[in-house]
C-alpha cells in the first residue's frame, strides 16, 4: 500500500521539556488515522512538525515517496491546526475565494466543496453569522480546495455541541469514503473509536500504541461476577489460563478472557466447580479500557 507519511524517531524538545520523544509511525493512503492521547502528550507537536511549522530536534519524516521536498509535498495536503480564521465581514463564497487565490486554485471548486461541508445553502451569508460549527465545516471547505491526498485536522470537534460533532464526524466519514487519508488529533476515545481506522496512542510524548483500531479493542472480552462464594471464584479463575486479568471491586469480580467464551459456557463450568453466580455480565472492552490499560502499565 502507498505511504503518505513516514515518521522515524522523531524528537522534539523546548528547553528541558520533551514533548515528542523517539516517534515513529506510518500513514498510508486511504485510512483514517487518529493521533490519541490526553492535552500535552505530543499530538500538536507532531502535526506542526510534519506541516513544517515546528522545528524537530532530533529524526526525520518524509511525505509520500521520499523523493518530494517537504515545500512541494504540502501542496498536496489540506490541514486545519488552528481555530479557522476567515474574514468576518465577508460571506462564505468570499473567503473562499480568496483561499483559492492564495493557494493558486480554480474557484470553480467553491460549490462542490460547501455541498462536501453541507453550507451551500448559507454561501452568500457572513461568517460572522455562522455558528462554531459552520465555522469549523467552513473551515474543512477551505482545506478540500486544493483536492489533498491527506487532510490533517488537529481537535476537529472541540468545543462543538452535540450536533455540531455529529455533523463534522459524518462529513469526516464522507471524505474518508471519498478516498481521501485523513490523520486527525484528539484527546476523545469515543471520536477515535467512531471515524478512525487507525490510532496512534501517545503519552507524554512517546508511542504506546499503534495500529488497527479494531485490533486494538478486539480482546474477548471480560465477565462481571458475583458469588457468596467471592474467595472460592477468584481462586478458580486465576489458576485457569482461559482467563488474564482478575480485578475486584468491592464484591464485584471482573475477570478478562484470554480466549473466547459464552457467558453459557462460563456459567455451566462454574457450576460444575460448585459455584453459584448471582450476576453475570458479558462486556466487550471498549478503547477506553484498553486506552487505560496501556497508560496504567506504564505508571
Amino acid at each position: 500500500m502507498e505511504n503518505i507519511l513516514t515518521i522515524n524517531n522523531l524528537t522534539k524538545k523546548f528547553g528541558y521539556l520533551t514533548a515528542v520523544k523517539d516517534l515513529s509511525f506510518t500513514i498510508q493512503k486511504g485510512n483514517v488515522y487518529g493521533i490519541l492521547g490526553p492535552n500535552g502528550s505530543g499530538k500538536s507537536t507532531t502535526l506542526g512538525i510534519v506541516l513544517n511549522v515546528v522545528n524537530k530536534t532530533n529524526g526525520d519524516f518524509y511525505w509520500f515517496d521520499g523523493n518530494t521536498n517537504t515545500h512541494d509535498a504540502l501542496k498536496k495536503v489540506g490541514a486545519i491546526i488552528e481555530r479557522p480564521n476567515f474574514y468576518p465581514y465577508m460571506t462564505a463564497e468570499q473567503n473562499l475565494k480568496l483561499v483559492c487565490k492564495i493557494k493558486g486554485v480554480d474557484t470553480n471548486k467553491i460549490k462542490e466543496k460547501l455541498e462536501v461541508v453541507g453550507l451551500l445553502d448559507r454561501k452568500g451569508s457572513k461568517f460572522r453569522t455562522y455558528s462554531l460549527g459552520m465555522k469549523q465545516r467552513l473551515a474543512i471547505a477551505s482545506a478540500l480546495l486544493n483536492d489533498p491526498e491527506i487532510l490533517i485536522l488537529d481537535e476537529p470537534t472541540n468545543g462543538l455541541d452535540p450536533q455540531g460533532i455529529h455533523q463534522i464526524r459524518k462529513i469526516i466519514k464522507d471524505i474518508a469514503a471519498n478516498g481521501t487519508t485523513i490523520l486527525l488529533a484528539s484527546h476523545l476515545l469515543d471520536e477515535v473509536e467512531k471515524v478512525c481506522s487507525h490510532v496512534v496512542v501517545l503519552r507524554k510524548g512517546e508511542k504506546l500504541y499503534s495500529g488497527r483500531v479494531d485490533e486494538m479493542i478486539s480482546s474477548h472480552g471480560f465477565f462481571e461476577l458475583k458469588t457468596e462464594k467471592h474467595d472460592e471464584l477468584k481462586t478458580i479463575l486465576e489458576e485457569d489460563p482461559k482467563f488474564g486479568k482478575i480485578k475486584v471491586e468491592d464484591h464485584l469480580i471482573t475477570a478478562f478472557l484470554n480466549e473466547p467464551m459464552s457467558s453459557s459456557d462460563f456459567n455451566k463450568l462454574m457450576f460444575e466447580k460448585g459455584i453459584i453466580l448471582s450476576h453475570l455480565v458479558k462486556r466487550k472492552e471498549s478503547l477506553e479500557e484498553q486506552f487505560l490499560q496501556l497508560t496504567d502499565n506504564l505508571n
